[in-house]
């Protein structure tokens, strides 16, 4: 069978699934209160696709290629019985990965390996308790998370750990989470503060650039670039030179990588997005329900890629995208990061 490739060559590796839109959070950058507040409309439970559906759309996009399923949010752990779904997913031939604030990890770390779970990734964007409780807007502290951590490390599950780095709110925090990290078996990544969606407010100024980030690094601890993994990586790879590990940088503000983008996400209600800055997506959701065979799933996702021609960041970089585009994209709550 022929590769399937979008409309730049681009293979589709990597499929990101939103399991709800709820998050126990409210990360500024992501969910700020101010808009998703008490009064906020989330998806009600029968709009968001169930196990099944969810399942359905994996083994239909891994029939296309896709080798990575990555479980997101809003914060998957709060859907229930999340871990029955990657018990469903891990019976592909693809890796389960889940994406989480890490609040609930202590409780469900075991439970998430028994089911077949590959690894996980945690999001801390401070060591720093004052700052991590401001940024998360929910006054959840540190330690917390780090037990998280702890727990899918003992569970048995590998641990990577993203931090958003956003100017005047968290860049002293760079090096404090180098030191934590270094010498441990966890690769931290940092992640150039991004336009996602229209809420958060985003301006060119609070973008630390990742040359930036890994100067710092290198002035404490000296480090090295490393060969990416795989084609389509999006972490640039550095490591100590004292042999004590590795970071990662996601530069996709200054060094955009739409070129080599595999990825597609679906939103909790169903929803496929070709580009973490989609304005609309398709509905895979009212196809499911209206009885399509799974090789109907395959077809209508292999259409939809084979036209893709998403390339957002790198049209951001040369400032020629359209301010209404900004004012519509999908917010990453709804699709995940």
């Amino acid at each position: 069978m022929d590769q399937l490739v979008d409309a730049f060559g681009r293979l589709l590796r990597d499929l990101r699934i939103s399991v709800t839109d709820r998050c126990n959070f409210r990360c500024t950058y992501c969910m700020p209160k101010e808009v998703f507040g008490h009064d906020y409309r989330f998806l009600d439970r029968r709009e968001l696709l169930d196990f099944e559906e969810i399942t359905r759309l994996a083994r239909a996009a891994v029939s296309l290629g896709v080798e990575k399923l990555r479980l997101t949010g809003g914060e998957p752990l709060i859907r229930r019985d999340v871990e029955r779904l990657v018990a469903m997913l891990s019976e592909l031939d693809a890796e389960v990965t889940l994406t989480t604030n890490a609040s609930l990890l202590p409780r469900k770390a075991q439970a998430l390996k028994d089911a077949g779970l590959d690894r996980v990734t945690v999001s801390l964007d401070s060591m720093d308790d004052a700052t991590f409780r401001g940024m998360n807007d929910v006054d959840f502290p540190v330690e917390r998370v780090l037990e998280g951590i702890r727990a899918a490390h003992a569970a048995g599950l590998p641990v990577k750990v993203n931090s958003v780095v956003k100017r005047g709110v968290n860049e002293q925090e760079i090096v404090p989470l180098a030191r934590y990290f270094r010498g441990t078996p966890h690769i931290l990544r940092f992640i150039e503060y991004m336009d996602v969606g229209a809420t958060n407010g985003w301006r060119m100024d609070d973008v630390v650039p990742a040359a930036e980030i890994v100067k710092l690094i290198d002035a404490e601890f000296p480090v090295e670039p490393v060969d990416a993994n795989y084609r389509g990586e999006v972490a640039k790879r550095w490591r100590y030179k004292d042999g004590k590990g590795e970071i990662g940088v996601i530069a996709s503000v200054t060094q955009p990588f739409c070129g080599d983008c595999t990825r597609s996400r679906i939103s909790a209600e169903g929803k496929l997005f070709t580009c973490l800055f989609a304005v609309r997506g398709h509905d895979l959701r009212a196809l499911i329900r209206s009885g399509a065979s799974d090789d109907d799933l395959a077809a209508k996702l292999a259409e939809i890629w084979r036209v893709r021609g998403d390339r957002y960041s790198e049209l951001r970089s040369q400032n020629t995208v359209d301010p209404a585009i900004g004012a519509s994209k999908v917010e990453m709550s709804y699709i995940g990061g």
